[in-house]
């Protein structure tokens, strides 16, 4: 029986231990703007201006980003479901709803920081 402990001590400091991974957090600040086609997204979904939706460049599909506008401190979640944006400067492109959820849907854009919903 001692052998058998012995055995299995020494299987456990052998074996490779893989650390658990993190789950990424997401912390990006810089310029947002919002669009509202009638086309089909990067993902193949139609493009709803009334979901609370967003283009980002890198994020993955299905991605729920939470964005809050530095202005007005007001903050919302949105599902990454497009690819964009494509104007210098700027890190995400939000849905109508989502700009007129974060009170910048007049201006057409405003400064906003993302972080992992």
């Amino acid at each position: 029986m001692a052998f058998l402990a012995i055995l299995f001590c020494l299987a456990a400091l052998l074996l490779p231990v893989e650390p658990v991974a993190a789950k990424p957090t997401l912390a990006q600040c810089g310029s947002a703007s919002w669009y509202a086609l009638g086309t089909t997204t990067a993902s193949g979904e139609p493009m709803n201006p009334d979901a609370l939706t967003a283009a980002h460049r890198t994020l993955p599909f299905g991605t729920r980003v939470a964005v809050t506008n530095e202005r007005n401190g007001r903050k919302i979640v949105v599902t990454i479901n497009d690819r964009g944006p494509f104007i210098k400067g700027r890190i995400i492109d939000l849905s109508r709803a989502a700009a007129t959820a974060l009170g910048f849907r007049t201006a057409g854009h405003t400064r906003v920081c993302l972080a992992s919903a």
